[in-house]
């Protein structure tokens, strides 16, 4: 999941590469990708690198979850996993979070205002639910398109975490 990120976040690189800003040794990272590209995440990147040395970019640049095809399946070890991974996105998030606020007072007031920590409280059925989360990944990903380039004065990467679930009453 951190090299999936790093990818994410700062581009294509390579297992030596990933290995060094995570920490990690570089046979570790490169077994990783492997095991990443093996499921779609990651893929090489040919027009980097040259001899032996492989670059790696990140397919997407997000996770959306899909639970009609991940919590329903019907190979426990698969759920087992799904689970596993979903626990792992929310100890990443509530990691991002902790250092956002604890670096709150370094950031510009201009970055302080256009920042969030929110809930809300309403009462929905399942398919009102759907709607709303559809409805706002079209907002998220319609930013997408306005984007600005990593040398934009001013700009910095911009995280955005999406929580929504149903709670018990009691």
């Amino acid at each position: 999941m951190r090299l999936l990120g790093a990818l994410r976040e700062y581009g294509p690189a390579t297992a030596s590469q990933l290995a060094d800003r995570l920490g990690e040794s570089s046979g570790a990272t490169s077994y990783h990708l492997r095991q990443l590209a093996t499921h779609g995440f990651v893929k090489d990147d040919p027009e980097r690198g040259k001899g032996r040395e492989r670059w790696w970019k990140a397919v997407h640049r997000g996770t959306r979850w899909n639970a009609e095809k991940f919590l329903a399946h019907p190979d426990p070890a698969v759920r087992g996993a799904v689970n596993t991974a979903l626990h792992e996105v929310a100890t990443q998030h509530t990691q991002e979070m902790s250092t956002f606020l604890g670096t709150l007072h370094d950031w510009s007031e201009e970055w302080r205002i256009a920042s969030d920590l929110s809930d809300f409280y309403m009462r929905l059925t399942p398919e009102l639910a759907r709607e709303m989360r559809d409805r706002v990944h079209e907002v998220i990903e319609s930013y997408r398109e306005k984007e600005v380039d990593r040398d934009t004065e001013g700009s910095a990467p911009y995280r955005v975490h999406l929580h929504a679930f149903p709670r018990d009453e009691d």
